[in-house]
């Protein structure tokens, strides 16, 4: 069960990675990465970020290239919420394929 704090913090953290990632893609045409879940460890050291990507096909691609870029990310993250936080968390990145999968039982039900 999280704490207050680990939401408030999670919320802070889902909202401020979405921006980063808002004015990362506009220079990649055709690409939407937006985080849909934001966890935060009980010590606040680790931060588990699920993004939702489009086109999920260049999932894993995206991925492993935001994954290679997390100390430049964690940078900027910090730069925004230095102010909010004292420690800024690790980050790490997720694959959120919720949807995938909601659409997957959607077709399978309409068929």
């Amino acid at each position: 069960m999280e704490t207050t704090r680990q939401q408030k913090i999670s919320r802070l953290l889902q909202k401020e990675l979405s921006d980063i990632f808002l004015l990362q893609t506009k220079a990649m045409p055709g690409v939407l990465v937006s985080v849909s879940k934001c966890y935060i460890s009980p010590d606040m050291s680790i931060c588990r970020a699920y993004l939702s990507i489009f086109p999920s096909e260049r999932g894993e691609e995206i991925l492993n290239n935001i994954t290679q870029n997390a100390s430049s990310l964690r940078y900027e993250l910090g730069t925004r919420v230095r102010h909010q936080l004292r420690i800024i968390p690790e980050l790490k990145f997720f694959i959120d394929d919720s949807l995938d999968y909601l659409e997957n039982i959607d077709k399978l039900l309409h068929q």
